[in-house]
């Protein structure tokens, strides 16, 4: 879920639990809060207690994950524990960026964080923001962890399901791909918008490729803008208050304004509203 703003820059708490309950409402299980999408590297750690603490109040028991990751795993542990005491239902931690660990301090890292927390905690393998990748056999030593229950895939490569994992679509445009490997779902951005269509793009299988092609559109207009940017540009075209964006990102310019609200007519979405 994307994190709202007020106009000062301030957590918006209130749009928070409003779009809490949107969201829940159409068609997404549970949510995942101060993650990418939710400009976590840019939220304090309080304000990432707050978010959960909404989350967990107005959720009505639906799961609320965590975003807790980060490269410093000291960090890490500590907001997977205040995670935990917020009453979330899991955990997601991303491999550390930047430090470039090697196998060996993956391993340890995700050891530490688990050995930290009675949560269920979500892998997230993000080669492309992380620099590193987790490969499979990584995966399936981790799954041995006995809280470590999924992992966010969002490399394209060498995708395959991990024994003793759920494995999540981490990019809008692998989820069908995902759901017919046997995956049990996807961590999104597009189901802001489409939530419904997403949802069943995983209850009926049969429709799965068609509903896939009618959304590709959208996630190629979204991608114009770092996603984060490009889906608050959508939600305020919808009517949700959500605020601006914390730098180092900043809002959609006009011209991808444009392609956006192109997509969202081409949706239909506008019309909704």
């Amino acid at each position: 879920m994307v994190t709202p703003f007020r106009e000062n820059g301030e957590l918006s708490e209130d749009a928070a639990a409003r779009l809490i309950t949107h969201l829940l409402v159409s068609g997404s299980d549970g949510l995942v809060l101060a993650g990418t999408t939710g400009e976590g590297a840019t939220l304090t750690d309080d304000e990432k207690v707050r978010l959960w603490e909404i989350g967990v109040s107005e959720s009505g028991g639906a799961p609320i994950i965590a975003g807790t990751g980060s490269n410093d795993t000291r960090h890490s542990v500590q907001l997977t524990e205040r995670a935990q005491q917020a009453g979330v239902s899991a955990a997601l931690v991303v491999t550390p960026y930047y430090n470039k660990p090697n196998r060996a301090g993956l391993a340890a890292h995700f050891r530490a964080v688990a050995a930290s927390t009675d949560l269920p905690l979500v892998l997230y393998n993000i080669p492309s923001r992380s620099v590193v990748d987790m490969p499979n056999d990584l995966l399936a030593e981790l799954a041995e962890i006995s809280n470590v229950v999924a992992v966010k895939q969002a490399r394209y490569e060498h995708l395959a399901p991990i024994e003793g994992l759920d494995l999540l679509a981490g990019n809008d445009d692998l989820l069908a791909r995902v759901l017919d490997m046997g995956g049990t779902g996807g961590i999104l951005v597009a189901s802001h918008l489409v939530g419904p269509e997403m949802r069943r793009m995983v209850a009926e299988p049969d429709e799965r490729a068609g509903i896939e092609a009618s959304l590709l559109p959208l996630y190629e207009a979204l991608a114009v803008a770092p996603l984060a940017a490009s889906v608050k540009a959508a939600l305020q075209m919808l009517g949700h208050d959500v605020g601006g964006m914390r730098l180092p990102l900043v809002a959609a310019s006009e011209q991808e304004c444009i392609g956006i609200r192109a997509a969202l007519e081409a949706q239909g979405l506008l019309e909704r509203v």
